[in-house]
């Protein structure tokens, strides 16, 4: 039943193989190398998250409330992702996929948030749905 659990977990997470833009996946021989692939692109995936949150930080400059929302709303965010890769990979547990799956898992979520922050810092003037303010 592990066995065909884990296999079950390598095949959904083929479909980020087969779209990391990549070469490292290409180029990766053993598992920890794939590992490592997975790290890479998180930690791309986060920098620019990173990058993004501090523009939306500076827009809010002037707006204390506001800018205290998105910091409660990041670190629930945070909490929130780390507590759903934990149930998405908990099968892999004790095992050497079990890395690249969390790394892959917090990745996709990452770049989730990174897509939000982006629509965030498109606002429009006057937009009442959108909390970020337009660039001036």
């Amino acid at each position: 039943m592990k066995t065909a659990t884990l296999a079950a977990a390598l095949v959904l997470a083929m479909p980020t193989f087969a779209f990391a833009q990549d070469k490292c996946y290409d180029d990766a021989k053993t598992q920890y190398d794939l590992n490592q692939c997975a790290g890479a692109s998180l930690g791309k995936s986060d920098k620019k998250l990173n990058e993004l949150y501090t523009q939306i930080e500076a827009r809010l400059k002037d707006d204390a409330n506001t800018r205290k929302l998105l910091v409660q709303a990041q670190r629930d965010w945070t909490k929130f992702r780390d507590a759903e890769c934990n149930f998405q990979t908990s099968l892999a547990a004790g095992g050497s996929m079990l890395p690249m799956l969390v790394a892959q898992c917090l990745d996709d979520l990452t770049q989730l948030r990174v897509k939000n922050f982006e629509g965030y810092l498109k606002c429009q003037e006057g937009d009442m749905s959108c909390p970020v303010p337009a660039a001036n």
